[in-house]
Order: structure tokens, then C-alpha cells, then sequence
């Protein structure tokens, strides 16, 4: 199986910066697109931003301009640097990679997705 290990999160001031990481291990042939999910309390979880192995990025409007998703790929992980924060920015952030464990799973396209535990966002205003 594949594990997603976030870090980073913790709690800061509105106008401040975190940098989340998430790290994968496991049984891995290669991982697909990479990408954060948040979810605050009493709401759907939400798209935050993603990144292909290429490097190509897309975010939502609500953090376009404030947020920057990364990724080293000889390290299987994805970074997640916020600035700018604010209040609505609190949630818990999940890591999600789609990956393939074997060449065959690559050859079948029969990804899954794995997520991380989750690591806690709090902003104060």
C-alpha cells in the first residue's frame, strides 16, 4: 500500500505563512497527480490546489495568487506553501496522491488514490 505522512500545519496569525508537506512511501511504481484537499468543520471538502509529475499547477480561485503547490519527485513529496492566510483558511488539510504500484497497475491505468491523515490549519484573526 501506498502511506501519506502530512506535516506542517499548526497555528498562525492572519497574514501569516505555513508550508505543509506530505511525504509517500510504500509500495510505489510511479505517482500520478498530487494534490491538497481542506475540510473545515460543517463543510464539503474541498479541491485546494494540484500538481502533475510535470509540474503543472492548478488552484482554486479562493487561494489562487496567495498559495503554491510543489513537488520533488526523487523524494515522493509534495509541498504546499500558504501565505497571506486567513480566517477561512482554517481546516484540516489532506494529501492526495493517485498512484500506481506496479507496472502493471501503470500498463492497466488502474490507479488509486491515497490520502494522508490530515494536518490541522488554524488561522486567528
Amino acid at each position: 500500500q501506498v502511506q501519506l505522512v502530512e506535516s506542517g500545519g499548526g497555528l498562525v496569525q492572519a497574514g501569516g505563512s505555513l508550508r505543509l508537506s506530505c511525504v509517500a512511501s510504500g509500495t510505489i511504481f510511479t505517482i500520478d497527480v498530487m494534490g491538497w484537499y481542506r475540510q473545515a468543520p460543517g463543510k464539503e471538502r474541498e479541491l485546494v490546489a494540484t500538481i502533475t509529475g510535470g509540474g503543472s499547477a492548478a488552484y482554486a480561485d479562493s487561494v489562487k495568487g496567495r498559495f503554491t503547490i510543489s513537488r520533488d519527485n526523487a523524494k515522493n513529496t509534495v509541498y504546499l506553501q500558504m501565505n497571506s492566510l486567513k480566517p477561512e483558511d482554517t481546516a484540516v488539510y489532506y494529501c492526495n496522491s493517485r498512484a500506481y504500484r506496479t507496472p502493471a497497475e501503470y500498463l492497466r491505468q488502474n490507479a488509486n488514490d491515497y490520502w494522508g491523515q490530515g494536518t490541522q490549519v488554524t488561522v486567528s484573526s
